[in-house]
């Protein structure tokens, strides 16, 4: 694998759509990191509101942070857009809504080269529209197999952290119409070494809005089973399977 890339480098995707409401605290929770080497690139996906006026004022303050501007073709499309444009070893997801702790990208580097892995994820809360923790914290699972990921995400998108010095730059699948293709961003990457780790620490917040999770899950049901055959290639009796294992995954997730 050619060195092209700046060793130590972490770039952060984030997409952005009508995202001015919370934008501003996610690029902060960036800016705060004890970790200072980075790259904030925020990929607005044609943003009818503010958004970009606002995310300007952030890139005035902050050479680090790029603003990169497309016509909408969805999320997937934009975090691809990010990934090419990224100059750094570490690839990390961030949305426009969720924060991440100050330690994150410290604890996140550190856990990863004490494992020797490509991929490390973490433990997180989940706040509100007001950004207030509510539920119980998700505690990240600590060995994950490419295997066990066959049937459940267990890697957090906002906390998942991948080195491609060894194998390179993987992008999202647009052909899922921005629908768990995180998902299967993770899983690739996990795939190459066989296996990730999380870390237990509690590093990021992930915002839950109104009752999205409810009706998302009951709508999400057909999109994972055609996604375990189709994606995954996995026959329809452990697609079936696995359909219900993310079911009850989901249940406990969400369980207050």
């Amino acid at each position: 694998m050619s060195n092209d890339y700046q060793p130590g480098l972490v770039s952060i995707i984030m997409p952005c759509y009508n995202g001015q409401r919370f934008i501003g605290e996610s690029i902060e929770s960036v800016m705060k990191q004890s970790y200072q080497d980075w790259e904030l690139l925020i990929i607005d996906d044609g943003s009818s509101d503010d958004s970009v006026a606002l995310i300007e004022t952030y890139t005035v303050k902050d050479k680090r942070i790029k603003l990169i501007q497309q016509e909408n073709t969805g999320s997937a499309a934009a975090r691809n857009h990010g990934i090419k444009e990224a100059q750094g070893q570490y690839i990390a997801l961030l949305d426009s809504d969720d924060l991440w702790y100050p330690e994150f990208l410290t604890s996140q580097i550190q856990f990863m080269h004490e494992r020797k892995v490509s991929v490390v994820c973490s433990s997180y809360e989940r706040i509100d529209e007001n950004s207030k923790v509510f539920m119980k914290p998700v505690q990240a699972r600590y060995k994950i197999t490419s295997k066990a990921m066959e049937a459940v995400d267990y890697v957090a998108c906002l906390t998942g952290l991948y080195d491609r010095s060894k194998h390179g730059k993987i992008y999202l699948d647009e052909s899922l119409n921005s629908l768990l293709d995180d998902y299967l961003f993770w899983y690739q990457a996990i795939k190459f070494d066989g296996v990730a780790y999380g870390n237990q620490r509690i590093l990021a917040q992930y915002r839950i809005a109104g009752n999205s999770m409810t009706s998302n899950k009951k709508k999400l049901i057909k999109k994972h089973y055609q996604f375990y055959r189709q994606k995954l290639h996995l026959n329809p009796v452990q697609s079936l399977i696995n359909t219900l294992k993310w079911g009850w995954q989901g249940v406990v997730k969400y369980a207050r």
